[in-house]
């Protein structure tokens, strides 16, 4: 593998495909696994980054005497990780993709067919991301509010966190 700094944090790669990534928290620090989901997991201490993630798992330590327990598990990890990127297995980003849209977006769909166009333009990633964001507010008016303050965004050709 070889050590780069990617996103401000050491990321290793292998033959340019991404490995894992060291990440600090405020509480603790994890090793990612990009392909974490393709892993058996036999130890079961791999977790997901967060309730959305579809390829990503981590392997979080609160101490450095934690690392040093987990050393054998974290190597074997590794190394599996590795295999992962050598076979050139794919994690299956289809399943799942198809997110019903809020009423709401489908009704602004309907008002403005640029938008629409424009939404449908945009990567299959960030139309996960705004469908995400859209329909975690519970009440309608607040999910308006939200495809109101991101039609520019979309657009402009833009995910939600592009700067």
């Amino acid at each position: 593998m070889v050590e780069e700094r990617k996103w401000y944090q050491p990321c290793y790669t292998y033959e340019g495909g991404n490995v894992g990534v060291i990440a600090d928290f405020k509480a603790s620090c994890a090793f990612a696994f990009f392909k974490g989901t393709l892993m058996a997991d036999p130890e079961n201490v791999l977790e997901s980054p967060g309730e959305h993630s579809r390829a990503g798992r981590l392997m979080r330590f609160t101490s450095v005497e934690q690392v040093a327990e987990r050393e054998a598990t974290l190597r074997a990890y590794i190394a599996e990780a590795v295999e992962i990127e050598k076979s050139g297995r794919k994690v299956d980003f289809e399943t799942g993709r198809d997110m019903p849209l809020p009423d709401e977006l489908a009704q602004k769909f309907a008002d403005d067919p640029a938008l629409k166009d424009a939404f449908d333009a945009l990567t299959p990633g960030r139309r996960r991301e705004y469908l995400l964001h859209f329909s975690g507010a519970k009440q309608s008016a607040t999910r308006t509010a939200r495809i109101e303050r991101n039609v520019d965004r979309i657009m402009a050709g833009r995910g939600m966190r592009d700067r």
